[in-house]
């Protein structure tokens, strides 16, 4: 690792900075420095590219202008006004620490990161974003971007992906970083990360700090960071039941707990449940494999169903550590069934609508009108 002089430091602060005044991305929630507008920008910007999130920030801000206002909706306005963004925990720990401000704080925030990061959902990078832009308290925001950046401009040779090695860069990013203009360096080197050095086809040869970037001055560029891979997700496979009635759909409301607690989708019956009935699961043909799974609708939900498949690929769905693969069945139950123990009913179009659903079931629902079966 490259270690700067005093001299160096400051040339590189007044670089980046005068490059920032002047070149810096106009962004909604750079307005001001309003903890709440960064906080919420910041919690979109996890898993989301920039343009997408303006117009989410926009609407969210609309319907939920301060910090009370977000405390106090109601979970399914909330949800609604995530949807599309995935990742909902994200959404819930936003409401969450928001209460925490509302009852704990006395509607104040707190004012440095070690205390941001006791509320819901705020970690080392957010409470940094969120200390330094609105409160100018000089701590480094270390994501992907600062990663990036630091790790070429004085060339560290250590895993990102490790836990220990986000402790050496804080430190060495808080070494570095303007303690007069803080948050305006951390979003300086944001706007670095997303311009002239990004993971892909950076254009280093035009940046402003090319003077200071040792890993390209040497070429090794595409070197840095150092980053193990990580191991692919877990595939999962599914059926998803799609059981109409009078332009209705019957909906299951996931568990509270784990992947999309409390949303709505199909029935969704995991292959492997249907299986575990057989004795000789490595033998189940395909036919007997639909009447093991409409035996488990009925004993698990208390539907008695017939089921049909409706024909092309799985749907495909990424999460973090597991990709689900959902086969559509067409399935149907008698007129008068009785859904006491279902936990479900059923909805219309302009429910669904009104309904929060998390991409996956998007996903389903582009699927069957593909098929030419709404």
């Amino acid at each position: 690792m490259i270690e700067w002089s005093k001299s160096q430091i400051h040339a590189f602060r007044k670089t980046l900075l005068d490059w920032y005044d002047v070149h810096g991305r106009q962004l909604p929630w750079r307005r001001d420095h309003d903890p709440y507008h960064v906080w919420v920008s910041e919690i979109m910007l996890q898993q989301t590219q920039v343009n997408t999130v303006i117009p989410y920030y926009e609407r969210f801000m609309a319907q939920f202008p301060t910090v009370q206002d977000l405390a106090n909706a109601p979970e399914a306005k909330l949800m609604k006004a995530w949807e599309g963004l995935g990742y909902y925990s994200r959404a819930r720990n936003l409401q969450r620490a928001a209460r925490q401000i509302e009852n704990e704080h006395n509607g104040q925030w707190p004012q440095t990161a070690k205390g941001l990061q006791e509320l819901a959902g705020i970690g080392p990078y957010t409470a940094g974003a969120i200390a330094s832009i609105a409160f100018n308290e000089p701590v480094p925001a270390v994501d992907g971007n600062a990663f990036r950046v630091f790790a070429r401009l004085l060339e560290i040779d250590l895993d990102i992906v490790k836990p220990q090695t986000r402790l050496v860069f804080e430190r060495v990013i808080g070494r570095i970083m303007s303690p007069e203009r803080p948050g305006d360096f951390n979003q300086a080197v944001m706007d670095l990360g997303a311009s002239y050095m990004t993971a892909k086809n950076p254009d280093s040869a035009h940046s402003p700090v090319k003077a200071f970037n040792q890993a390209y001055l040497d070429g090794v560029e595409e070197r840095y960071p150092v980053k193990s891979k990580k191991p692919k997700p877990v595939k999962v496979a599914y059926y998803g039941l799609v059981i109409q009635q009078d332009k209705r759909f019957l909906m299951q409301k996931r568990p509270s707990a784990g992947l999309l607690a409390n949303f709505w989708t199909f029935p969704l019956i995991a292959e492997d449940d249907v299986l575990a009935l057989s004795e000789t699961p490595e033998l189940v043909t395909d036919e007997e494999r639909l009447t093991l799974l409409e035996r488990l609708v009925q004993q698990e939900l208390g539907l008695a169903v017939h089921v049909v498949p409706m024909g092309g690929k799985p749907v495909k769905h990424t999460f973090t550590h597991r990709q689900w693969l959902i086969s559509l069945l067409s399935a149907t139950v008698k007129p008068d069934a009785d859904l006491s123990f279902f936990p479900g009913k059923w909805l219309t179009s302009d429910e669904l609508e009104k309904t929060a659903l998390p991409k996956v079931q998007e996903k389903l629902f582009t699927r069957i009108y593909q098929l030419g079966k709404p």
